[in-house]
């Protein structure tokens, strides 16, 4: 072998064991996951192999599903807008704090250390019907009796901010901590003031960071399934609960893939056109 070729074959040898862990636990069990989507479950709760496209059909022309999944598309979006509102300045202030940075950043990275069910739950005890919230209120004088706050959409929405608020701040932080401030005082001194420096200037410069914090939060927004589960009432289910009933529930895993599969390929388009116009280089920063 020559050694243009085996310098040629160097770069593989070594990603080979990466290659072949991202085969055997991602694209492996994806091919099942499509195999099983194509098989039909039978009225004796046994799986017919074969080619149906009975599942698929379903999947796609059923309304219960279509509004489900647009109804998820909506709260993850929901989701994904008030994140931005409350990250940005949460993490303005991380940027542009002077020696605390890393206490700050700790504070922020403290939430992940808690099981995200933990974190889901508790506001079971802060917001139920003998919570600390309804116990405070009725101590206070201002309610008579409790107040129903939980099983409701808003509640579902306020568990995915308190889950996906830390990743919109991680990256709308990264693309702040890195554009030189001087280019603000720069603006300053051509006359601009302070806020028509950030506006001008900053916010342009961080829009990177805050598309990467939305595209992150909107796709792990629409495919958990915990926080409806728990928080959400009978008609607050998202799509991600739909291929947890039909695998865990009902055991119809030709569905359930089905559907998996559906949610994977919206979510798979929008990330898509993410990495059309924008990249995945900020999002790996963010990640970082």
């Amino acid at each position: 072998m020559s050694v243009e070729a085996r310098e040629a074959r160097q770069p593989w040898i070594l990603l080979s064991p990466a290659l072949t862990a991202v085969g055997l636990l991602l694209f492996v069990p994806l091919i099942f996951i499509v195999v099983y989507s194509f098989w039909l479950r039978t009225a004796s709760g046994a799986d017919q192999v074969g080619f149906f496209l009975d599942n698929w059909q379903e999947a796609l022309t059923d309304r219960f599903y279509r509004d489900i999944l647009i109804s998820t598309l909506r709260i993850a979006a929901i989701t994904t807008l008030v994140c931005a509102l409350m990250g940005y300045p949460a993490a303005y202030f991380i940027a542009r704090s002077r020696g605390n940075k890393a206490i700050l950043l700790l504070l922020l990275m403290l939430p992940f250390w808690i099981s995200y069910i933990i974190r889901t739950m508790s506001w079971i005890n802060i917001l139920g019907v003998s919570g600390a919230l309804n116990t405070f209120l009725m101590w206070t004088g201002l309610i008579s009796e409790p107040i129903q706050m939980l099983y409701n959409e808003p509640t579902v929405i306020l568990g995915l901010v308190h889950f996906l608020l830390p990743f919109m701040i991680l990256n709308v932080y990264v693309s702040l901590d890195g554009i030189d401030t001087t280019l603000e005082e720069a603006a300053t001194s051509l006359g601009a003031n302070r806020w028509e420096a950030f506006l001008q200037v900053t916010l342009p410069l961080s829009l990177p960071g805050l598309a990467a914090g939305g595209l992150l939060c909107f796709v792990l927004g629409a495919g958990t399934y915990i926080t409806p589960l728990v928080l959400g009432g009978p008609g607050d289910a998202m799509f991600a609960n739909l291929v947890f009933e039909a695998i865990i529930t009902q055991l119809n895993w030709p569905l359930g893939s089905a559907l998996s599969l559906m949610l994977l390929a919206v979510l798979g388009l929008l990330v898509a056109i993410y990495n059309r116009y924008l990249g995945m280089a900020q999002l790996m920063k963010g990640l970082g």
